[in-house]
Formats: C-alpha cells, sequence, structure tokens
C-alpha cells in the first residue's frame, strides 16, 4: 500500500483536512479544484474511506479521517524537516568532538566559545588532544573535525588553513641566556622542553626540525601538555618552542620572556581538516565557519597583543 500513496496525495489530504473545503484546499496546496477533487477520490480508494463528506456548512471528516488528522501532521513535518537545508542553529541540540591539541584549543576555544553560545547554544563541545588515529576516527564518524598541523588533505579528506604562525621560544624572564649574545650555539647548548605527542602531525614536528638541523645536544624533556611545560619552564632553565601566538597567551599568565629562534624553522600553519562524508551537512559546514571565524578573531587579538607588547635591542621581548 505504501508503494501506491504519492507524496501530493498526503499533502492534499492535510489541505483537506484543515480547510474542510476542496476549493480552499486546492488553493492552498497550488493545484486546481479538479485536481483536488482527483486526489480525493485516489485517496477514498487508498484508505477504503470517503475521509470526508458534506456537512450543512462544510466538508466532515470521518473516524477514520480524524485519526489521520493526528498522525498525518508529524508524519509530513519530519519529511519537510528531512528536505529542509536551512536548518535552524540555534535548535542543534547535539554534541561535536574535536582532535586539537592543547596548544591549540588555548588559541582556539576562547574566541570560539562564545560565538557557539550565542548562535548555538545547545551544542556541546568535546575537544580530544589524542592525534592518534584522527583520520581513521574522521572516516569512521568518531570524531568531526581535527585541527592541526597537516600538509595536505589526504584522499577522501577535505582541508581549511585557519593561520599561519612563526615559531617563538619561551624561557623564563630571568634566564641567564637573555643576558648573552643570542647565537645559534647559544640557543643549542640550552635544555629543551617538548610537549610529549602521538602523531607525527602534532606538535614533536618542531622538535623533529631541531633534530634535523642538529641543534640539540640533548634529547629534549617530554611534558604531557603545554600549561605544564609553561609552568616547568617558568622556574628552570629549560626552553620551550612554541608558535608565536601561544608564546604570546601564555606570556601573559606566566614571567616569560619571548625570544626569536637564532635560526629559520618552518612556518606553523594550523589547519581544519574534515571527512568528505560530511562535506555538505549543513550543520557541519556552518561549525566549519564558525571555527573559521574563532581563528580569525584570534589572529585579531594576536596582532593586539604583539601591538602592546615592549620590544627592546636585544631582540627579546617580555609581555
Amino acid at each position: 500500500m505504501l508503494a501506491s500513496i504519492d507524496l501530493k496525495l498526503l499533502l492534499a489530504l492535510e489541505a483537506l483536512l484543515e480547510h474542510r473545503n476542496v476549493t480552499h484546499a486546492a488553493r492552498h496546496v497550488g493545484v486546481s479544484q479538479p485536481s483536488m477533487s482527483r486526489a480525493l477520490a485516489r485517496l477514498r480508494g487508498i484508505f477504503n474511506d470517503d475521509l470526508v463528506v458534506r456537512g450543512s456548512t462544510s466538508l466532515v471528516p470521518t473516524p477514520q479521517a480524524e485519526r489521520l488528522a493526528k498522525i498525518l501532521p508529524p508524519v509530513l513535518n519530519a519529511i519537510r524537516a528531512m528536505m529542509d537545508r536551512n536548518y535552524a542553529h540555534e535548535r542543534w541540540r547535539s554534541k561535536a568532538t574535536m582532535v586539537m591539541p592543547d596548544h591549540q584549543a588555548l588559541i582556539l576555544l576562547p574566541p570560539l566559545l562564545p560565538l557557539l553560545r550565542q548562535h548555538a547554544p545547545n551544542l556541546d563541545i568535546v575537544t580530544d588532544p589524542r592525534l592518534a588515529g584522527a583520520l581513521r576516527r574522521l572516516e569512521q564518524g568518531e570524531i568531526h573535525l581535527a585541527v592541526g598541523q597537516i600538509d595536505a588533505a589526504p584522499l577522501g579528506y577535505l582541508r581549511r588553513t585557519l593561520y599561519a604562525d612563526r615559531l617563538a621560544c619561551l624561557l623564563r624572564h630571568d634566564h641567564p641566556a637573555l643576558a648573552q649574545e643570542w647565537t645559534i650555539e647559544t640557543f643549542a647548548a640550552l635544555r629543551h622542553a617538548a610537549i610529549a605527542s602521538d602523531s607525527k602531525d602534532g606538535f614533536g614536528r618542531v622538535h623533529d626540525e631541531l633534530v634535523e638541523l642538529e641543534l640539540l645536544e640533548r634529547d629534549p624533556v617530554l611534558v604531557s601538555n603545554i600549561l605544564t611545560a609553561a609552568a616547568a619552564i617558568a622556574t628552570s632553565d629549560l626552553v620551550l618552542i612554541v608558535p608565536r601566538r601561544v608564546a604570546t597567551r601564555i606570556a601573559v599568565l606566566l614571567p616569560l620572556a619571548i625570544v626569536d629562534p637564532p635560526v629559520e624553522l618552518t612556518p606553523y600553519e594550523v589547519a581544519l581538516i574534515w571527512h568528505e562524508r560530511c562535506h555538505r551537512d549543513p550543520e557541519h559546514r556552518w561549525l566549519r565557519n564558525e571555527i573559521t571565524a574563532a581563528a580569525a578573531a584570534a589572529e585579531l587579538t594576536q596582532v593586539s597583543q604583539s601591538g602592546s607588547a615592549a620590544t627592546d635591542a636585544s631582540a627579546w621581548e617580555q609581555i
């Protein structure tokens, strides 16, 4: 029986039950009166019921039609919602999981969360710092988005650059090295801290490059996350290499100095990546745009903070 029903017939039935008049129902649906009459005749055959009969002032529904009047609106509304591409994100009740190293969360979440609170208050954001297996997890739908250093999107994935940054060194504000000439030799002699990473796409690439350039005399001290590393270097002679905007934000919180590396390192580019299975999804597309807007806001904040930082002739700055 289901295969014999045209969706247009259900729309006609909805209009007939609402208006109780063939002419008004036809006008509501946008068809001629004869077409509506033919639709009613087909509906009567399908349901083996008169559905509506003449009353003193209008058509009167049969008991079967009254039962259909309770069932039909939620069914048609569900179909309308299924076909509606202009979803209302303020009514989005869901959870989005993003793989994001903690140092990137430090930059993106402060501008992103107010945007989401304003535009999608019922959306819960979960960040996951584990980069291992991120591509597989995107494909399987275990996570929705990944943020990190992703040079190129593999086949089946898409990538959007959020922002580019240069690398900087963080040291405690009274570090002995700041009183010396800042040379490659001084830099190489320091003990470095590094964020332990479970992926080649993660934070460890910075230190991989230092090893390739033979700039590390000793293996770095591995620390679990960026804030732990920052607290460690604030009370030791360790040095930590981070993206400059991360360094700027951390140096506001702790008595740390920001120094440019004495050697040119590969620019640091942060990208957003997702699987093509979600590419055309309106909710996913909206969230990607919000993250892009948050990255732009973070960049404006970085420019403002950098402009207010004091710089002296020794080429290091204390925030």
